[in-house]
């Protein structure tokens, strides 16, 4: 049954990415099934029996959820159907991913409950700033639109050019990451308390909390610069970018290694 749903809500997200601009209640009908089925799909392995299951697969889909759910949202203000087309192709992967790669069952009955926080609010943090790291690509493509003189429009490019100005596109772009850089500070924070717990000190000096550190400073650094130094355009995409991609290293990139490359477990 689980794999029906994982199976249904990918091919849900598929036709989602393929449907006409033109065709927007269908669009947000759809996308609101496919996420629907895909969070049920989810929901057996998030807490089972005191387990909590624990992968790159997992997470990833879990995030793509997630950050699904934030796109449709967003597009019901703001008109973001080139969002749709890079979003949904990646949820349907994801979705599917979990079947795939089934990672690992890790015994969460004698944690706090709070852990249970801590995993959700990391989580979180993940998926926004995906989102975000979607907006600046986004924007990294709306504007070499603006600069080619090519009339023609794909099936991408003429979402590109129903997408709002670059202006709000970074309003927007630094909303998501205002949001992300608090649920990404929190994720830390609550993560120190129980490293101590699992590994008896604080801090674990690992491959995982050294990305996700870096991470932070990347986005904390970004934040402030835009605040002070009124940083914008090609250097805002930059930070964001590269502030993801190291959160991605941190756990998704980090377990993918571990799992599929190395054929090793929990770490």
């Amino acid at each position: 049954m689980q794999l029906t749903l994982f199976i249904a809500a990918a091919i849900l997200y598929a036709v989602c990415a393929l449907l006409p601009s033109r065709r927007g209640s269908a669009i947000s009908a759809v996308t609101a099934v496919a996420w629907a089925v895909h969070g049920l799909a989810l929901w057996p392995d998030i807490v089972s029996n005191g387990t909590l299951r624990v992968g790159f697969a997992f997470m990833l889909s879990a995030a793509l959820w997630i950050s699904v759910a934030a796109y449709w949202i967003e597009n019901r203000n703001f008109a973001l159907d080139g969002m749709r087309r890079m979003v949904m192709p990646c949820a349907a992967v994801a979705a599917i991913l979990p079947p795939l790669f089934p990672g690992n069952l890790m015994p969460v009955q004698d944690q706090s409950p709070a852990f249970g926080w801590h995993v959700a609010v990391a989580v979180s943090a993940y998926s926004t700033l995906t989102i975000a790291a979607f907006h600046a690509v986004l924007m990294a493509l709306q504007e070499a639109r603006l600069h080619t003189k090519s009339a023609k429009k794909g099936w991408f490019t003429g979402a590109l050019d129903q997408l709002p100005a670059l202006l709000t596109m970074e309003r927007l772009l630094f909303r998501m990451i205002g949001i992300g850089f608090v649920l990404l500070s929190l994720t830390v924070l609550s993560g120190v308390v129980f490293s101590e717990q699992l590994f008896g000190r604080a801090l674990r000096w690992d491959h995982k909390n050294f990305f996700a550190l870096l991470s932070w400073f990347l986005f904390a650094a970004l934040l402030a610069g835009r605040r002070w130094r009124g940083w914008r355009g090609k250097t805002a995409l930059r930070f964001t970018l590269a502030g993801f991609a190291t959160l991605a290293l941190a756990y998704v990139g980090s377990r993918f290694v571990f799992e599929v490359v190395l054929h090793r477990g929990f770490v």
